[in-house]
Parts: C-alpha cells; structure tokens; sequence
C-alpha cells in the first residue's frame, strides 16, 4: 500500500501528514495524536506527524514478529534477498534530489552534502550488504568423520533507533544489514527529522519489499512509542545511535530481557595536528571535521591539538579560513553551514560558549547566534574558535555538538596522546603528520574506535564502527554486523555411523 500524499518542497507546496508505517499499512497514531515538524531555516511547517504511543510501538512489534515468524522474508536465500535490496538502492538513485531536499529542509544539512554524500551513501549501504551477505563465507571444520559448521539465522525483530543530523544515511546504516541477514525491523526516527524515513518507507515497498519486513513509527521516547522497542521481550536486536545519556536508558530497558543492544553514542574526539603535518591538507580537513554537518556530528574533531611548534601559523591560517566560510540557507550550494535543528538546542551551544569564557577561554571567531537578514528566522550559529581553555575544562570535556572548536597546544607525541585518551569518551581520531612511524604508534595507543589519518569520515563498510568508553558498546560493519544481526549455530554431524 503506497501514502500518495505530497512531501512539502518536492512534490507539493503544502505540509504533509506523515503516517506509521505498520504492517506494509500507513495509519495514524493510535491516540490521534500529532506533532509538527518544522524547518530549522525559518521555522515553516514540513508536516503534521504521528505521535506514536506505546500501542503504536507494541502494533510494529507484531508486524515485524508476524512477518519474521510467518515469512518469506527470512526463508530468503541471500541473493533472493539481494535482488529486492538492490531495488531499494536503485529507487533511492531514481529519487536523490528529492531525498536530499527533504533532508536538507528537514535537518538544515547542506544541500550539497545531502544530494552528493549522504543520500549516495544511503544506496551504498543497501548495496553492500546485500552483496556482503550474499558472498559471506561460513565456517566448516572436518575432523576425521565428523563435520562441524556454523549457520548464521538472522536473529528476528531488530528495534532501530536512529538520530536527526544524518537522518536516512545512519538509519540506513542499520536497517541494510538487518534486513539483509534476513530480520524484520522497526524504525523509529528522531522526531526532529520524520521526512526521508517517511518517504523511504514508501520507495522500498514500491521496489519490492515485503510488508511487515520494515515498519516505521514516529514519536519520542520514555513510556512513549520507544518504550515497546527497547523493553519489549519479544524484541530480538536493538541498535542505536544517539546521545550517550539516551543510550544508558536503553541498555537499561534492554537488560531487563538480556536484549543484545549495539550503540553508537556521542563523542568529544581529538584532531591531532604535529609540526611535520601538511598545512594544505590538515587546515581543510580540520575545518571539515568541525563545522561540517553543522557541527552536529558526533565524530566531529571538537578538540583540536596543535603541536606548539606550528601553532601560531597553523591557527592563523585556521581562523581565517573558517572566516571564509559562508552560513545561510542550506538550501544554497554555496553555503557550508546552515542552522542548528532547534531553538532548544542552539541555546545549549551557545551556553557551552558562554561558559568557555568563564572558564577563561578567549573567542577568537564566532560565538553569537546570528540574526541579520534571512538567518533571522533559523537557528543559525556560526563557527567558533576558543582558544586559553586546558583538557580539563568542562567546555573541552563535554559533548556540545555545533560548531564550536577548543584549541589545545602540546608539545610531544607523548602529550598529545594523553590529552586525547584523557576522555571519556572514545568514538573516533583525526591525526595529521607526515611521520608514518608516529601515525602507525599513535593508532595502536589512541582510545578510540576509528582512527583517521590525514584524512577524515571515509568509512570503509567491511570495518568496524563503534566507540570505547561512554561512546558506544559493540562493533557494527561487515562481519561485526553478521555477528550481531544472526544467531550464530554451531552444528555437527557424524558422517559415519559408529558401531
């Protein structure tokens, strides 16, 4: 069954009415209950939204048991499976510009980065599992007349809980490898960003997808729509990204049931800038592992370490060049930062940003929200450089996530290591030097779950993604998603009958 109604700013002028999908049917909230959704840039209407209840939540449960327990989703061989995901990918290929415009109007990301790196990377994910799963080799172990090998069931219902600032691209990192090991699942998006699931919900039934097999609900967590998904014994998986504080209560709720939970959570990562690095490279990387996605990014370099050898001339060019950077409408290709996602929020960055100064740091650029002309309307703020902080401030310690950079000087290999493990959290780690010896060292001491060198958010999807500390628990990506999304089973047969 496919919603007919228009998405606002794509194929209508007017808001739409966004639906749970159960079931392979769209319906309202339980209750009649809604919320809106609005566009951080000037705070139009996008659509009314179905406020999910914990009856919402408990009615996808049984859509994704009755079509995990009943099939044919996961009596699928591998390539059956693989030949609709495929489908899937090729209809998010067919309708990019219009994902990408209704993430960018929904979230605030710039347009560029949503119609040529996260809407592509939506597809990308479909595609790789598919094929990953179809081609995954299993294990058999001979020994004399026994055989023993191991089978990978997927694992039944996964609960997927995704975040609002790279909305259909980290919701797809988890329900592509879900579905391809053959589980049913229920998506719940943030509520701050319910357009692309929404819409992506209605292509995948179109290229094939079997009803039941995905089901999407809207709303908020606690005792709402959340409550069944992370509580509900009749819940096989869970994975979640989001803040580290919301992940606590979800691994709380999970272990009532012992519901194995993989969570990607936030992060206060390091850029490491050493005196051999080359500025060409690292001054741009840096700017992007910062003010990209708005700096609403949970891998965001928030903490940039700068060997004191170079620091004067590094910061320099660093100050300027993120000077350069345009702030506006990310409707516009040539803005790189658009607004915050709400009002609530901007107020906590620019909090930490008043605190920097308590703390007696000194804002170098930035650190007031902007309100002249068309940014009026939005929750616009623009980069911000503070420098005079230590590692033990709490604007350097704890998670902002907005544009906001804390510059720490160091002088050693030894130092900047214990700064950056002195955290924590342990989500990820930027490193800039032309030492390979030095990288290669720094990589096999540095508490994080990915390291970047001279480079920064390439994400290889054989790897494993996930955090140390406060910033994540379990591993996702190639085989770590195999190990998580099935039940492995160990099976052994005597291939001779003994007397």
């Amino acid at each position: 069954m496919t919603d007919t109604a228009a998405l606002p700013g794509v194929t209508g002028p007017e808001p739409v009415t966004v639906r749970h999908l159960i079931g392979g049917q769209w319906r309202d909230a339980s209750d009649g209950r809604t919320f809106e959704t609005r566009d951080p840039h000037d705070g139009s209407l996008l659509g009314h939204v179905a406020r999910g209840s914990a009856q919402d939540g408990e009615a996808a449960i049984d859509a994704a048991r009755r079509a995990f327990d009943e099939g044919p989703w996961p009596w699928m061989t591998p390539k059956e499976r693989a030949t609709i995901l495929h489908a899937v990918a090729d209809a998010v290929d067919e309708h990019r510009e219009e994902l990408a415009m209704l993430e960018t109007r929904d979230g605030g990301k710039g347009i560029n980065q949503s119609l040529h790196a996260e809407i592509p990377r939506v597809a990308h994910n479909f595609r790789f599992f598919a094929d990953y799963v179809a081609m995954a080799g299993s294990e058999a172990y001979p020994d004399g007349d026994l055989l023993s090998y191991t089978l990978y069931p997927p694992a039944g219902v996964v609960s997927a809980i995704s975040p609002w600032n790279a909305p259909l691209m980290l919701a797809t990192w988890k329900i592509a490898p879900a579905l391809a090991f053959g589980n049913t699942v229920v998506l719940k998006p943030a509520p701050q960003t319910p357009l692309t699931a929404y819409r992506f919900a209605q292509l995948a039934l179109e290229a094939g997808l079997p009803e039941g097999v995905l089901n999407v609900v809207h709303g908020f967590g606690g005792d709402e729509v959340a409550g069944p998904l992370t509580g509900s014994p009749r819940v096989d998986r869970i994975t979640f990204t989001g803040s580290s504080a919301t992940g606590v209560k979800i691994l709380q709720a999970a272990a009532l049931n012992h519901t194995p939970v993989s969570a990607e959570m936030g992060g206060k990562s390091a850029q490491i800038v050493f005196d051999d690095a080359d500025l060409d490279v690292a001054v741009p990387k840096v700017i992007r592992g910062i003010f990209g996605g708005n700096g609403q990014v949970c891998l965001s370099g928030t903490r940039l370490l700068v060997q004191s050898g170079i620091r004067e001339e590094f910061l320099a060019r660093f100050v300027e060049e993120t000077r350069k950077l345009r702030v506006g409408d990310p409707k516009d290709p040539d803005n790189f930062v658009g607004p915050l996602i709400e009002q609530a929020h901007l107020d906590k960055v620019h909090g930490y940003v008043e605190l920097a100064t308590q703390e007696g740091g000194e804002i170098v650029t930035g650190g007031g929200r902007l309100t002249d002309g068309d940014l009026a309307g939005g929750f616009y703020y623009p980069p911000t450089i503070i420098t005079g902080l230590t590692n033990q401030d709490r604007v350097a310690r704890e998670e902002i996530f907005g544009p906001v950079e804390t510059v720490l000087p160091f002088d050693t290999e030894e130092e900047a290591l214990r700064i950056a493990n002195d955290s924590p959290y342990g989500l990820a780690g930027m490193l800039y030097t032309s030492n390979l010896d030095r990288a290669h060292r720094m990589a096999a001491r540095w508490k994080a779950g990915t390291v970047w060198i001279n480079t920064f958010f390439e994400r290889d999807l054989r790897l494993p993604f996930g955090g140390e500390g406060i910033s994540g628990l379990g591993r996702e990506g190639g085989q770590y998603s195999r190990d998580f999304f099935t039940e492995p089973r160990a099976v052994t047969i005597r291939l001779k009958p003994t007397p």
